[in-house]
């Protein structure tokens, strides 16, 4: 049988490993970019089968024989009908030339290769510290004045694991939904209609559960209410499912589907939002390298995706909607900060002196204010001790940061203090949030139970955290935080009521080393709270005198005095 010549086998290779790439392609989805490192592990792959596939088809054109000689060994040879064998058997230069020939594609790989390691190298900080400081603006601000006290309705408490529990037992009540469908793990944090949410999308349970329903698409996604605590199953009504989503197969998977209308773009792992009137998109942020070949990654504009109708556009940063949340992944952001914190004073700093090297601490946590979503984060120097230097805040859809210069204590530590202040339920809590509660920087968490179910709340002051207050509401949570701030000799200001009238009775409590008095007046069954480090004269009142007292009005039988006068 007359085996194939090598011009054959070259053709042969050449169509089968053209396959193989396609297929890859559509798998992998590599952008076209030279700036994409995914691309040259993609070339590098394909220059590979191709020289297994031409091997393998080599392999088959020899003839192989196998004698035995007078000793009895067993001896293997090769013969090829191929002329070219033939020729390179009596030429050495064409031995040579054709070992070449058949080496070049491992020649291709290995520069592919090189390009990776040269060209990421090269981009690093070692050679370019100052451009990767400027990847990102810091701006320096006032807390009190920057951060607004939030109103109950604005915290958002509930954090991602809560969220789920909440959307899993939703989804578990629809029998019609839960049979077809499953629960996405995404539950991207959002502001919407101005209060905070998570949304999460639903997906098909397998291949025959889409095969029984890609025609009508996904009948809806789940939102949870950080504050309330609502689940709810948002369903899109009868032709308007969602067609484009990540559990879609074929060439309706979002993230096929968008390298396939922008196939030169690097993107960022697509997050579904909605808008204000609740209708889904995809959000795609566009990624650049701005440094070197592969380094400094950062965001230029998104790709926006009609989750229903697959309609799509591209957004300059400029150009984006204000109702978008999610351009910059807090990864992102945070990697920005680490190098602006590392590489202000070179490279060789960030080794060896690390003088004036800050850090961003293990955690992050989101924050809806103004229409954005901010992440923030603490700071904390090189050192790994067990306290920050201050805090920064990022909106994620703008990137405008500030810092704050608040030295405090970890967020690990304030978790641990309001664990401790509870440890005879054995609550554990959640990775805080930090608010402005009447002036104060304030670690605010939830405590759960081994059941992840929330039990009470905790506010741990940033600058002491030994001052906790908890409660089974977030009003009792506030105002015994206020009374442990009052304790403690730390002005809290706030809007004040005054009481008038003669004092009853006078009862006194040594609490963390303060003496606090507790003053009841006639005809009223309050008792007011003054410390004596805030105002030491409370140590003359007597039975029986007069007092205007200015208090801080809450729903508990203890109200906490700022201020007092005796009338005459």
């Amino acid at each position: 049988m007359k085996k194939m010549n090598q011009r054959t086998r070259v053709i042969i290779s050449l169509i089968l490993t053209v396959i193989f790439a396609a297929l890859y392609f559509y798998f992998t989805l590599p952008a076209i970019n030279i700036r994409s490192t995914d691309l040259y592990f993609f070339l590098i792959t394909v220059v590979i089968a191709y020289f297994a596939i031409y091997m393998l088809l080599n392999m088959q054109s020899l003839n192989v024989k196998r004698t035995v000689d007078e000793n009895g060994q067993v001896i293997f040879t090769t013969e090829s009908d191929d002329d070219e064998y033939t020729n390179v058997e009596k030429d050495p230069y064409l031995a040579k030339k054709a070992q070449s020939k058949q080496r070049a594609p491992i020649y291709i790989a290995g520069l592919l290769f090189a390009i990776i390691i040269i060209g990421s190298v090269a981009s690093s900080p070692i050679f370019h510290a100052d451009a990767y400081t400027k990847l990102i603006d810091i701006e320096t601000g006032n807390f009190e004045e920057d951060i607004d006290e939030l109103s109950f309705d604005q915290i958002p408490w509930l954090d991602r694991a809560s969220a789920q529990r909440l959307g899993d037992r939703k989804m578990g009540e629809l029998v019609d939904m839960v049979s077809q469908f499953e629960v996405s793990l995404d539950y991207t944090q959002i502001n919407y209609n101005g209060r905070p949410v998570r949304v999460t999308p639903l997906l098909y349970g397998n291949f025959f559960k889409w095969f029984n329903n890609f025609g009508d698409g996904i009948p809806g996604y789940i939102t949870v209410d950080m504050v309330t605590q609502e689940a709810q199953v948002v369903r899109m009504g009868e032709g308007n499912g969602i067609k484009y989503s990540q559990s879609e197969l074929f060439f309706r998977n979002i993230d096929r589907y968008i390298r396939f209308n922008y196939p030169t773009y690097m993107f960022e792992t697509p997050v579904m939002e909605i808008d204000e009137d609740g209708h889904p998109y995809w959000i795609c942020p566009k990624v650049v390298k701005k440094i070197g070949l592969f380094g400094g990654a950062d965001i230029e504009g998104i790709v926006m995706v009609d989750a229903v109708t697959g309609e799509h556009a591209y957004y300059a940063p400029e150009d984006i909607p204000e109702w978008v949340d999610n351009v910059y992944r807090a990864e992102l952001l945070i990697q920005q900060y680490d190098y602006y914190g590392a590489y202000g004073s070179g490279f060789l700093n960030s080794i060896f002196g690390q003088r004036g090297v800050t850090m961003t601490t293990d955690g992050y946590n989101y924050l809806a204010m103004d229409d954005d979503v901010y992440m923030y984060t603490g700071i904390t120097s090189v050192g790994g001790d067990e306290s920050n230097v201050g805090f920064v805040w990022i909106n994620q859809r703008t990137k405008d940061s500030k810092y704050y210069q608040i030295a405090g204590a970890h967020e690990y530590s304030a978790m641990n203090s309001a664990e401790g202040a509870l440890q005879h339920l054995r609550y554990v809590a959640t990775f805080p949030l930090l608010l402005n509660v009447h002036g104060q920087p304030t670690y605010f968490m939830a405590m759960k139970d081994n059941s992840n179910l929330v039990k009470q709340y905790a506010m741990v002051n940033v600058e002491q955290y030994t001052i906790v207050g908890t409660g089974e509401t977030l009003r009792q949570t506030e105002e015994d935080y206020i009374k442990k701030l009052d304790s403690t000799g730390i002005s809290v200001p706030s809007e004040s009521t005054n009481a008038t009238g003669i004092v009853e009775d006078i009862r006194v409590a040594v609490i963390d080393g303060n003496s606090q008095y507790y003053i009841k007046l006639s005809g009223d069954a309050t008792y007011y709270s003054m410390s004596a480090s805030i105002d030491p004269r409370v140590v003359l009142i007597n039975i029986g005198d007069r007092l205007e007292l200015a208090y801080v009005d809450t729903e508990t039988q203890i109200k906490v005095v700022q201020s007092f006068e005796w009338v005459t």
